[in-house]
């Protein structure tokens, strides 16, 4: 139980990776704070988690004012994930400017102001672990992910720069970037199942599950990374081997 008596807030607790992580860092002794915009898949999800001390919050990154209101309800915590996310394939001539204002809306302002709130109310414990969800999509110029793929290198680079700035507090920021995996995001975008399909084998070790990313986010976390800020992990099943 590497994370026993850390208290963790996790971001789009309600299903895919944020899901996952949420289960597997209760297992390892953490007490969970789940933050989603839906209330009963939220709690579908506390119900899977083992142990006690979890809270869920519910709170529509999007909207300022809710995150003003949940900043001041969160507890001290050990570390954030943050794993709230949306997606939509757009070739570059068909993007709009009211997409790109969703996409990096979800992806990026609003976990950025989030921590914000968080960081001046003084709830970011000192040693804290900083985790975003980025994307291998990120890195690597997928055809089609233009908006996407831009909101999570902005991630990627406001990552680094977080690690310089609160280094001083032993505050660390690392990013994860994954390649696909099959999760409710990825169901309910407009990928046909054969683009899909024809996507897979292109990943030498095959996809990835929700597992395979909790379980990276639970080293992030743990006190075993100690010595690790500011780095953008790939996770993509050899993907970018190609």
């Amino acid at each position: 139980m590497i994370l026993k008596e850390k208290s963790i807030l996790v971001t789009g607790a309600s299903s895919g990776i944020g899901k996952q992580v949420c289960i597997q860092i209760a297992r390892e002794g953490a007490a969970v704070c789940l933050l989603a915009r839906n209330h009963e898949r939220l709690d579908e999800t506390l119900g899977l988690l083992e142990g006690t001390g979890h809270r869920t919050f519910i709170c529509d990154l999007t909207e300022d004012g809710e995150i003003e209101t949940l900043a001041n309800e969160i507890p001290c915590v050990d570390g954030i994930v943050f794993c709230a996310g949306v997606n939509e394939f757009v070739p570059v001539k068909f993007i709009k400017q009211e997409k790109i204002n969703r996409i990096f809306q979800t992806n990026f302002f609003s976990q950025l102001i989030l921590l914000q709130k968080l960081l001046k109310k003084k709830k970011v414990n000192r040693n804290a672990s900083l985790v975003f969800i980025s994307s291998v999509s990120s890195l690597m110029g997928v055809p089609g992910t233009i908006i996407y793929s831009s909101s999570k290198g902005a991630m990627n680079s406001a990552v680094r720069v977080l690690a310089s700035e609160l280094a001083g507090q032993k505050i660390r920021a690392n990013a994860i970037c994954p390649g696909i995996i099959r999760t409710p995001m990825i169901a309910g975008s407009n990928i046909s199942e054969k683009q899909f399909l024809e996507q897979e084998k292109l990943y030498p070790l095959g996809l990835g599950t929700p597992t395979d990313v909790a379980d990276a986010v639970i080293f992030h976390l743990s006190d075993k990374s100690r010595w690790l800020t500011g780095n953008i992990m790939v996770l993509d099943g050899g993907f970018s081997l190609q």
